[in-house]
């Protein structure tokens, strides 16, 4: 390697890179790490030091860096076609990936939207809900409601229905108002109540509003069975059945962010088959490429597509991303279907959750931590008593015990690639132990 090649790395992306959701400042003291490659489930800088990748890069890699076989499906497509504008075209890819989606539901949700990234999934969602139902002559349906603790994303349209203060505050005099509801969060239990007890007097919270405003809603947003960004909060699947039913009652769309929450995270494929029911409107991103390129799409059903069906243009969905539907990024996410297929990954992740769920006890049974908790691939627990910059402090300590972990405030957790060996799942567990015991006692 050539002499400080890493520092000049580092140096180079203070001053020209504007990182994400970063005050920048703080990297005058929490390191920045430039990474040189990955293999698997590690990353690796350019002084060879690695990190297993405990949180996926937020959340998108499923099947490991540089996996042979998807690489194989890109380098394929590359000399095929790498992009070409989805208006007044097609392609293979889009139409194999919307067919395999729809086929997952059964083809209840059997027409694919596409676009790049989570957000502007979201925002899909959103306008083509209110236009749907203004298509049907019901346009005083124009208002959103979304869960307490939400995180959908920062465009204009998706923070509106996020409730996470950090995220919203600075921008609040651009954003159209929402209603905001309970949230199903399972750690609200008080004494005596379950899980499904919290979920259903969260749902009677949106009957109330329901009843209330029914025919000014257009759609109720939930990223269903975790709510990731504002700390990995679960609730029952008792929760959207219930909720299903009443947008049923109240005709009100019901939307599904499962943009961090699909693709197997929380144990099924869809997190909503855990419920029993389908969304009007699904979001997909993050997973769906296996982490390789940016992809989002939207699913729905034929009764909104067919709302939009007409000889007049501003009936259409008028929506467009110039990367919609690229064949790359479809070809990715093709692959990554195959894999779950042939490799029968949902099997295999139980066997991987149950193994790391017992390796982390110690953690569970922690006198400093409390709400440990667990959702297919998906770990968290809360620290107690935890100091102000306990996230950034366990940031940087992971990394000197070679793990990729970004706590959120108090809540450390865990979402690791689907291809961990009992080796790195046992590993994982003992240096997280270990770090979270050098930050409290720091």
């Amino acid at each position: 390697m050539e002499p400080n090649k890493q520092s000049d790395w580092v140096a180079r992306s203070l001053r020209s890179v504007w990182h994400p959701c970063t005050q920048m400042q703080h990297h005058e003291t929490v390191p920045l790490i430039p990474v040189s490659h990955g293999r698997g489930a590690w990353l690796y800088d350019l002084e060879g030091k690695r990190y297993l990748d405990a949180i996926s890069s937020w959340w998108v890699n499923l099947f490991g860096h540089a996996n042979p076989r998807i690489n194989a499906a890109l380098k394929e497509q590359l000399d095929l076609l790498e992009h070409a504008m989805l208006a007044g075209f097609t392609h293979e890819p889009v139409i194999r990936l919307s067919e395999q989606l729809a086929a997952l539901t059964g083809d209840v949700l059997g027409h694919c939207f596409y676009a790049s990234d989570g957000a502007s999934a979201v925002e899909i969602a959103l306008k083509m809900s209110f236009h749907s139902w203004r298509n049907r002559g019901q346009a005083e349906k124009q208002e959103f409601v979304c869960l307490k603790g939400s995180y959908h994303g920062e465009t204009i349209g998706a923070l509106a229905v996020t409730d996470v203060a950090l995220f919203k505050d600075a921008y609040g005099p651009l954003l159209r108002a929402s209603q905001t509801v309970m949230s199903p969060d399972a750690r609200q239990a008080v004494d005596g109540e379950t899980a499904q007890d919290v979920a259903r007097r969260a749902a009677a919270d949106v009957e109330r509003l329901f009843t209330e405003r029914g025919d000014k809603i257009a759609a109720i947003i939930i990223e269903p069975l975790v709510q990731c960004a504002t700390g990995m909060a679960m609730h029952d699947p008792l929760y959207l059945t219930l909720v299903r039913e009443l947008c049923d009652r109240h005709q009100v769309h019901l939307i599904l962010d499962e943009i961090a929450v699909g693709c197997g995270r929380t144990g099924t494929f869809f997190a909503c088959e855990q419920a029993g029911i389908w969304p009007d409107f699904l979001c997909l991103s993050k997973g769906i490429s296996g982490g390789y390129l940016p992809l989002s799409l939207v699913m729905t059903r034929d009764d909104i597509y067919q709302a939009f069906y007409s000889a007049d243009v501003t009936r259409g969905f008028l929506h467009s991303h110039s990367y919609t539907g690229n064949p790359l990024a479809c070809r990715a996410a093709l692959a990554t279907l195959q894999i779950f297929q042939e490799d029968h990954v949902l099997e295999h992740n139980r066997v991987r959750a149950a193994r790391l769920t017992q390796a982390l006890a110690p953690l569970a049974d922690h006198e400093r931590v409390r709400n440990f908790r667990q959702r297919g691939m998906i770990w968290a627990f809360d620290a107690i008593d935890a100091p102000a910059d306990f996230s950034r402090r366990f940031f940087a300590t992971a990394l000197e015990h070679e793990l990729l972990m970004r706590p959120i405030g108090p809540t450390v957790y865990m979402m690791p690639p689907y291809i961990l060996s009992d080796e790195e799942i046992d590993g994982l567990a003992a240096n997280t132990l270990a770090v979270f015991n050098q930050v409290l006692a720091g």
